[in-house]
């Protein structure tokens, strides 16, 4: 599914009814931040050729200490609204609006592919 069709499935939908689940691995480095390590290839002749060369398998992706925390609280269970209201409790004024601010970082995540929603899955 291209940019615009994955965009179009979020079109009329309530946002914070959505409930969001990780697609890729991550790693958490000593300071708290994680590092989304996302393949390179999924299938194919280049995962086959990558084996072979000295190239990393993933490309990894670093997320500032706001990201971190929306990223470690996606459980695949929460909510968005439940999501707001944990990071509500921890951040406080650092992720003020917390609504806006979440399902903006969550709308980025969607449409780069490094998460989906079980409502937006089943529909499919």
């Amino acid at each position: 599914m291209n940019f615009f069709q994955r965009r179009k499935k979020l079109k009329g939908v309530n946002y914070l009814v959505l409930t969001p689940f990780r697609r890729f691995e991550h790693e958490l480095k000593e300071d708290g931040l994680v590092t989304v390590l996302t393949p390179r290839f999924e299938q194919g002749f280049m995962k086959k050729f990558l084996n072979n060369s000295r190239k990393t398998a993933f490309v990894p992706t670093h997320l500032d200490v706001l990201g971190s925390e929306v990223w470690l609280a996606m459980d695949g269970e929460k909510n968005v609204t439940s999501l707001c209201k944990v990071l509500d409790e921890k951040l406080g004024e650092k992720i003020s609006p917390v609504e806006e601010r979440v399902t903006r970082f969550l709308t980025q995540l969607y449409l780069d592919r490094f998460i989906s929603f079980k409502e937006v899955e089943d529909r499919s």
